[in-house]
């Protein structure tokens, strides 16, 4: 048995109406970096000075020094960059979210005291701006307990969001299992919320950005310069905003640093778009806590009656061994598979038993064909058949002959049993009594190899159906 953990589904290709308050067609999420005073320092305990998302080219960390370039870049953010997008948003009336490095908040008072008052969403970016990549799970988490216990007496309340960034691949089970978090967004996986299943808590996931983000403009392949930006923005907004017009509502988050975005020949690029955004109908300016109350509000996390990916063999066995008709068999192989998130709604569990199905000898094929009952035949007329068989023919009407269709269909059976060994099979739920009658005239005079094969193809057919009843689908 395999277990694939990465959920390469999600919401399907048919996501749910996210129902944004006021029948907003998009939501925008900014959110604002605080980092400056939490990245990597020998004065903050750190083997090295910090070499990520600056204005240098080329920044490499020093090994047990100082950079004063590097220090004097991140403390543009806090001294100027911060004031300027605070004037910014609190002179659009538009609230963001501020993902604070505790440390970095501790060392900035004022600011913080900015946030405040201007009602801002303060999460928790962590104790330090430092890589986490290969820490110690044990490391990880007791720096995540000493963050949401600083970010408590900083701002006065404990932080209801998380955001790590420089995040390993115990993060966000981390951030769940501490079970304070409304919302993690140690994720860039879609344009939605979703809930995360750990353990016996689901935890809301809402995605973040690596793409809408000012950091581009400190990384190769980045922002040319601050047109690319605004343009980048103002595509990443039309394209959501015609989902959400379409019905598709989705969010759209946008990240930006202090020391970045707060530099002058960048900020009027991020004030277009804002100006751009709001003189549309429609659109929505959350903080992540809004976000987060509305998704839980409107759709709550639900635990489905069937997880195929996480049964054991009894249970997964009994659930699916009907799916082919009276050959458990081959659900007892698709258990041994490599099943995760996406088996566990009706295509994806379709195609691991069609594999199974698929890859078993001719015989055993021929088995599963001979176990299926004549249309409208004997088992029917003594009601012996399997309940997912009885309704699937009582869906075509074939529970309601009349006594010459009935003659029909049962001198046809005998023709077709005669000619090719096995039973005629149709997908009855994609027919009509007309168009399985005109099915059975034409494939009884089809050499039986090229039948034999067109009867797999109905058998799985029958399967998906079968699924789809259980499990979910689009």
């Amino acid at each position: 048995m395999h277990r694939y953990p990465r959920n390469l589904i999600g919401h399907g290709p048919t996501p749910p109406d996210a129902k944004w308050p006021g029948g907003a067609k998009i939501a925008i999420s900014f959110v604002l970096n605080y980092e400056e005073g939490g990245e990597n320092n020998i004065l903050h305990g750190d083997a090295a000075s910090e070499g990520f998302l600056s204005e240098i080219i080329g920044a490499a960390p020093w090994p047990g020094a100082r950079h004063w370039n590097m220090e004097s870049n991140y403390e543009y953010g806090a001294r100027a960059g911060f004031w300027r997008l605070h004037r910014l948003f609190t002179g659009a009336g538009i609230p963001l979210t501020v993902y604070g490095v505790t440390t970095a908040m501790a060392r900035s008072p004022e600011q913080v005291w900015a946030m405040q008052e201007a009602d801002w969403e303060i999460a928790s970016h962590g104790l330090k701006w430092i890589e986490y990549k290969d820490a110690p799970e044990a490391h990880e988490a007791r720096d995540m307990a000493e963050a949401i216990r600083l970010h408590t007496e900083l701002v006065g309340t404990p932080p209801t969001g998380w955001y790590t960034g420089r995040c390993s691949m115990n993060t966000v089970r981390l951030a769940a299992e501490a079970g304070c978090f409304d919302w993690v967004s140690d994720s860039i996986d879609d344009d939605l919320p979703h809930w995360l299943p750990v353990g016996a808590r689901h935890q809301l996931v809402i995605p973040y950005t690596m793409d809408s983000n000012d950091m581009r403009f400190a990384v190769a392949a980045g922002f040319g310069g601050p047109e690319e930006y605004f343009t980048h923005l103002k595509d990443s907004f039309d394209a959501l905003y015609a989902e959400g017009q379409a019905g598709a509502a989705k969010m759209m988050s946008v990240g930006l640093h202090c020391r970045l975005v707060g530099r002058p020949g960048r900020v009027m690029a991020l004030k277009r778009f804002m100006d751009y955004a709001a003189s549309h109908e429609g659109v929505w300016f959350p903080r992540r806590i809004d976000i987060a109350r509305h998704w839980a509000a409107v759709h709550p996390p639900v635990t489905p009656d069937l997880v195929p990916s996480r049964m054991d063999r009894e249970a997964f066995v009994n659930a699916f061994g009907g799916i082919y008709e009276h050959s458990p068999w081959i659900a007892e192989r698709a258990f041994g598979l490599e099943l995760g998130p996406a088996h566990d709604r009706a295509k994806g569990l379709w195609s691991a038993l069609a594999r199974c199905f698929r890859t078993a000898s001719d015989d055993e094929r021929m088995g599963v064909l001979r176990a299926h009952p004549d249309l409208a035949g004997k088992l029917a007329a003594a009601r012996r058949l399997t309940a997912e068989s009885t309704a699937e023919q009582a869906s075509a009407g074939l529970d309601a002959l009349t006594d010459a269709e009935r003659a029909a269909f049962t001198e046809m059976n005998t023709r077709y049993v005669a000619k090719h060994g096995f039973p005629f099979i149709i997908a009855v739920r994609e027919n009509t009594k007309p168009s399985i009658l005109a099915a059975f005239e034409r494939r009884i005079d089809q050499d039986t190899t090229t039948e034999f094969n067109e009867a797999c193809r109905q058998v799985e057919r029958i399967a998906y159906h079968r699924l789809a009843a259980l499990l979910p689908d689009d």
